[in-house]
């Protein structure tokens, strides 16, 4: 446990708890958790997470355009409905993507664990596009995404990462509820 890793998982949770209540500032600390995890995870081999994390500054910036930009007059984010037909197409592109992505380091890369690292990123990624796009959708993703991501941390001895990454479960499993919640306070006044 290194202090860049204890600074990673405050700022990461503070990101979350932000993500969960709808607050845009949640991208900048987004922003900053990528940075910080970009370098932890360099150290640790796991080129794929870092590579993610790079993908996912820029992901936040687009996330923070997006909520920007559709931000309604009361400051609350709009919860957007997301089609079963495209949440499987996503899910199958995801999939692909990460079997892809996981063989190129696989083949050219030295990468701790390429093909589950590759496979963790392309849904981080997905699931990071839902929660830019508002799609209640993204926590049932991240349930799944970061219970596995318990178990690679372990494995690999970031023990206080996967500590976050179970917290991060259970924010995820609130995040889904409170943003239900919202959805369905959005369809109430909708039907006024």
């Amino acid at each position: 446990m290194s202090t860049l890793e204890i600074i990673a998982v405050i700022v990461s949770l503070i990101a979350v708890s932000l993500t969960i209540i709808r607050h845009t500032w949640c991208w900048y600390f987004n922003i900053a958790a990528s940075l910080l995890y970009g370098d932890l995870f360099f150290q640790y081999r796991l080129y794929g997470e870092v590579l993610l994390q790079i993908i996912f500054v820029i992901m936040s910036m687009y996330g923070l355009w997006v909520w920007f930009k559709n931000k309604q007059h009361d400051h609350d984010i709009t919860v957007e409905p997301l089609a079963i037909k495209t949440l499987v197409l996503q899910l199958i592109l995801a999939a692909v993507f990460g079997v892809l992505f996981g063989w190129g380091l696989h083949q050219f890369t030295n990468a701790s664990l390429p093909i589950l690292d590759a496979q963790l990123a392309s849904f981080s990624l997905l699931a990071t596009y839902w929660t830019s796009k508002k799609h209640i959708a993204t926590w049932p993703l991240w349930v799944v995404v970061d219970l596995i991501y318990v178990a690679m941390f372990v494995y690999k001895g970031l023990l206080l990462t996967a500590g976050l990454y179970g917290a991060f479960v259970v924010m995820a499993m609130y995040g889904w509820y409170m943003w239900q919640q919202a959805k369905t306070r959005q369809q109430q006044l909708i039907q006024l």
